[in-house]
């Protein structure tokens, strides 16, 4: 299967006119100025963003995919890290000397709301919203245009994939975009308490993501945390819906088996800890049988993350979590913006190893 950028027929069309109304009005609000600065003793910042630690922009776009360029750096050393949208790290922390300029680029997804599909913790604002953090953040300029022909990686998922609003809650899916070079984004559709049934059913979700997946855009499908009750023959039919509506699009399903919960027995992960529900069914098992029946490829990300939390043990593995000492609540399912990092690392390296339609565009 080609990894390759394509056209987008009728949303080729739609960014190129939204691109018209994008530069007039990133003229006024949210066009780069060159040689604009942030920092101590600094210039004024770019055009369209205000403050200085944290440096926020917002540009007025139609919801799409977007080509940002950033320039880091300028006349004191810095440090920056580079936010999008709903908590989602583009950059993550940067150091420029003094008198260095480097520049970034990423293609950014832009949707309303812009975190959960469902407004679950906000809709967040209009538009796109770049945030720039770190000990000294240095902003040289920020250019945003119209993307025309990337590759969007599409996440159909629950809390734990999701674009969480607030920390110290975190999803994979907030994670892997540090890793992806422009010409390819991230769109993600997760969103909390799903299960395979109630994501395949609400409009906001699967339907609202399947009629934007274009040929050859690659659907990652991790669901399963909140099939407690599902039985085995709902759950493959919820799945194999899934793979035959995307499949028809053009699109390339992958089916993601659900990470691991930090429930242990020992030195050994529970059965529920490895998603073995309330009425017996192994639901990673029933995901891999279906990924070999429909000729689809799985990530096994319960076997690599049983791998690593039971490797680091019931006392370490608490940081890949949330620990009431660090984050205020105790969560053995949800994820730390650490614990985010190395699953989303995971499913990246499975990506790389089966050269998988995202692979091409991983740094």
């Amino acid at each position: 299967m080609s990894t390759a950028p394509r056209g987008r027929g009728g949303q080729g069309a739609r960014l190129a006119a939204a691109g018209l109304l994008t530069v007039a009005a990133l003229a006024g609000a949210g066009a780069a100025r060159a040689g604009a600065t942030t920092g101590p003793g600094s210039a004024a910042a770019p055009a369209g963003c205000t403050g200085t630690s944290p440096l926020t922009c917002h540009y007025a776009v139609a919801p799409g995919e977007y080509d940002v360029t950033v320039s880091l750096g300028g006349a004191t050393a810095g440090q920056t890290e580079m936010w999008v949208e709903a908590r989602r790290l583009m950059l993550p922390a940067t150091t420029t000397a003094a008198g260095a300029v480097a520049a970034y680029s990423f293609t950014v997804d832009v949707r309303q709301p812009e975190g959960q599909p469902t407004g679950q913790g906000g809709t967040g604002n209009p538009g796109l919203d770049i945030r720039f953090t770190g000990s000294a953040p240095r902003v040289t300029a920020v250019s945003v245009k119209p993307a025309t022909r990337p590759l969007v990686a599409y996440l159909a998922g629950d809390s734990t994939v999701c674009d969480q609003p607030s920390a110290p809650y975190t999803g994979w899916g907030q994670m892997i975009t540090t890793a992806v070079r422009a010409g390819a984004s991230i769109a993600n559709y997760a969103d909390s308490g799903e299960s395979s049934g109630s994501f395949l059913g609400n409009s906001a979700l699967f339907p609202a993501m399947l009629s934007k997946v274009g040929a050859n855009d690659p659907v990652f499908i991790q669901l399963g945390h909140n099939d407690k009750q599902t039985t085995a023959s709902a759950y493959r039919g919820n799945l194999t819906a899934m793979i035959t509506r995307i499949r028809a699009k053009g699109g390339v399903p992958v089916l993601v088996t659900p990470p691991v919960r930090r429930l242990f027995d020992g030195a050994r992960l529970t059965p529920t800890a490895l998603h073995v529900n309330g009425v017996g069914v192994n639901l990673p098992a029933e995901m891999r049988a279906v990924a070999s029946a429909q000729r689809v490829p799985v990530i096994d990300l319960t076997a690599r993350s049983k791998a690593l939390v039971e490797s680091l043990g019931p006392s370490a593995s608490a940081q890949l979590f949330l620990r009431s000492s660090v984050d205020g609540v105790t969560d053995n399912t949800h994820f730390s913006q650490y614990g985010a990092t190395r699953i989303g690392g995971l499913l990246l390296q499975s990506i790389r190893e089966q050269n998988l339609p995202l692979a091409a565009y991983l740094h």
